[in-house]
């Protein structure tokens, strides 16, 4: 009987399993495309490779250029007026969050790593009035084209990236960084120009 079993096994379940894991990774992918384009309120370019659905919240008032690869556990928020606008070819790495309430322009061939957070608002403080209920300022951000944010960065309200910048892993930038500049640290300083 163990024999039958492993030979059933051999000959009809394996060749089985090997088509499943042949498609299951393409129709995933279409899976969330769909996902994410039905959540959004732009249309979705069919180059997008869309590992996950992303965790959308707000108005959905997002643009992705073409070949925009978002990998997984990304959140995206828009809120009041704010908008993401993405250029072409923009990697987002896993667990990414971006929220807007101003608007948020992401350059193209921007790469952008693991639990960066990129946020354009600020909660206000207000005298005899809960953080929670106090609204929000906000300030729009601009990051150019061909700049590289490194792992778990956070990117703050106003702040413009210029073109083919490098934002070193866990900086924290809160003012406007030049073209061809790399910085680093908290808050982000001035490392070299190249």
């Amino acid at each position: 009987m163990s024999r039958l079993i492993k030979t059933v096994a051999t000959k009809i379940l394996t060749p089985i399993a090997k088509i499943f894991n042949y498609f299951h990774k393409p129709l995933q992918r279409l899976w969330a495309h769909s996902c994410l384009q039905a959540k959004i309120n732009t249309q979705l370019e069919p180059s997008v490779v869309v590992q996950n659905c992303p965790e959308i919240h707000g108005t959905g008032q997002i643009t992705l250029g073409k070949k925009v690869d978002l990998y997984r556990d990304i959140y995206l928020e828009t809120q009041e007026q704010g908008q993401i606008l993405m250029g072409d070819e923009v990697v987002l790495s896993r667990g990414i969050h971006i929220v807007s309430y101003s608007c948020i322009k992401i350059g193209t061939g921007t790469m952008i790593g693991e639990y960066t957070s990129i946020r354009d608002a600020n909660h206000k403080i207000v005298k005899d009035s809960l953080i929670r209920y106090a609204g929000h300022t906000s300030s729009p951000i601009v990051i150019g084209s061909n700049v590289w944010i490194g792992r778990g960065a956070t990117i703050l309200a106003g702040v413009k990236i210029g073109d083919n910048a490098i934002i070193g892993a866990n900086a924290v930038v809160t003012k406007d960084v030049e073209p061809n500049t790399l910085v680093a640290g908290v808050p982000a300083r001035f490392i070299k120009q190249y």
